[in-house]
């Protein structure tokens, strides 16, 4: 079953439940509820940091690379930013869709969070089949050894059960076989070697236009706030809906991307966000960029700007939508669980502290 199909058919039974008969809706929020409560909320963890000559360990979390050779260029990629590669035993496994078994790639990355020469884990690729993978993570390993994990996309389930977990803080970035461009580098080395308090601002280059329309960013609600910062693809973070490896959301900056999807389907899981209560204390919400989510031919459908104005604007709430986070060429290296301040008005967001131990 496609990505898109199993989560269309996830988000509809949640919309199903208030047509169950009471007991059946009451027991079913009481299991959300309980799996909430299971593991309470740790304190915030930081990875250690790095520097040229460290090793860091490549792991294959989700699909399997189509070609062999995106293997090569991950490892090049690693290797021209200054690090030595372990690769994990089974990083370029195939099992359908998957880069191995589910035990085969959680083992590479609990042996990789365990191995005390590696210091950052990177994904080769997102794709699909993180979230099998949460209940087989060592979370106590990882605790113990906080280290930088990078990924984004299918990897939105690895960041979000570690944090909900360990309280480590991780980085929504470029998966090792993406694009590697200026763009990308230099936000690597600001945010992992210089470990700057970063400022994301769009890039502000309007080309041969006379006015700028790329990289645009568009306030939907205007104002100021701060909070950790949580989120990532949303229809992987709506899968993780009643189970213990999604954060709770209360006074935290949610940021949001998708790829491929109509916007009837970013409405519906909008909707389960909303009707299960996980909006109900954000503080802000930073919207990315939704690539290949236009509305088809004719009039039977909302815009993505509509339906982000009608679940944001009600929320009160600093908003803004077009940062540069999601399936693009260039995009911001964020860090999922570090304090952050946003300006919806100015469409920036910055860090407020420190993202790696002292």
């Amino acid at each position: 079953m496609q990505r898109r199909q199993f989560l269309g058919h996830a988000a509809g039974a949640a919309l199903l439940l208030p047509f169950l008969g009471s007991a059946n809706a009451m027991a079913a929020n009481m299991l959300a509820v309980n799996a909430s409560a299971r593991a309470p909320a740790p304190g915030k963890l930081l990875p250690v940091p790095l520097k040229k000559g460290d090793w860091v360990g490549l792991v294959s979390p989700s699909s399997a690379l189509n070609d062999e050779f995106d293997l090569q260029l991950a490892r090049e990629v690693m290797e021209a930013l200054g690090f030595k590669v372990k690769t994990g035993a089974h990083y370029a496994q195939r099992r359908g869709h998957l880069a191995g078994t589910d035990e085969e790639r959680a083992g590479d990355i609990n042996a990789m969070f365990s191995d005390p020469e590696v210091r950052a884990v990177i994904a080769t690729r997102g794709g699909s089949g993180a979230a099998r993978l949460l209940p087989l993570l060592d979370y106590e390993a990882i605790g113990r050894n906080p280290k930088a994990l990078l990924g984004y996309s299918d990897i939105t389930a690895l960041h979000n059960a570690i944090h909900a977990r360990t309280g480590l803080v991780t980085f929504h970035g470029p998966n090792g076989s993406g694009s590697w461009n200026g763009f990308n580098v230099d936000q690597f080395e600001r945010v992992f070697f210089k470990r700057e308090l970063m400022q994301y601002r769009n890039v502000q280059d309007a080309g041969d236009e006379l006015v700028q329309r790329r990289n645009r960013t568009v306030t939907v609600t205007g104002g100021k706030a701060s909070g950790e910062l949580v989120g990532g693809n949303l229809s992987v973070l709506v899968a993780l809906a009643g189970s213990p490896y999604l954060p709770d959301f209360t006074g935290k900056i949610l940021f949001l991307e998708d790829v491929s999807e109509a916007p009837y389907r970013i409405d519906r899981m909008l909707t389960t966000l909303k009707l299960m209560g996980a909006l109900d204390g954000v503080a802000g919400v930073i919207f990315g960029e939704c690539s290949d989510c236009e509305p088809g031919n004719g009039y039977g459908s909302l815009t993505l700007a509509q339906i982000l104005d009608d679940h944001l604007k009600p929320l009160k709430i600093p908003a803004y939508r077009g940062a540069m986070i999601g399936h693009i060429r260039q995009q911001f290296i964020v860090p999922v669980g570090g304090l952050v301040e946003m300006d919806a008005d100015a469409g920036t967001f910055r860090m407020l502290e420190p993202v790696f131990a002292a």
